[in-house]
């Protein structure tokens, strides 16, 4: 069975390591390759993982940090999707496993 990939966007990287440390610092080099895209567009290009992404756009990117597609973007494996189990023996599921049990106060009889 084929591995199930999933990726790391690492724009912010790219453009921090060619001192470009604000997201409207790509607004006027996209604008002069043709991509016009607005502050809060290209805010969360920079900031968030795109799970579409126009070639147009994908191409613009590397010319202006002038990089390649493996800088930008790096395949990884996906993570498993099969429930994991937590340390008590049943299978996690978020914070609600996380919380402690409630203390039982028991007599000095035992019950």
């Amino acid at each position: 069975m084929a591995a199930k990939l999933d990726y790391h966007w690492h724009l912010r990287q790219v453009m921090a390591a060619r001192g470009m440390f604000s997201t409207t610092d790509l607004i006027e080099p996209l604008t002069q390759r043709g991509i016009r895209l607005s502050s809060s567009q290209v805010y969360r290009l920079v900031v968030e993982r795109p799970e579409r992404l126009s070639l147009k756009v994908l191409m613009a990117l590397l010319d202006v940090l002038d990089c390649a597609i493996t800088d930008l973007i790096e395949p990884v494996e996906a993570a498993s999707s099969k429930p994991t189990r937590a340390a008590g023996g049943s299978a996690a599921e978020g914070v609600g496993d996380l919380r402690p049990r409630r203390a039982r106060i028991v007599g000095t009889d035992g019950r």
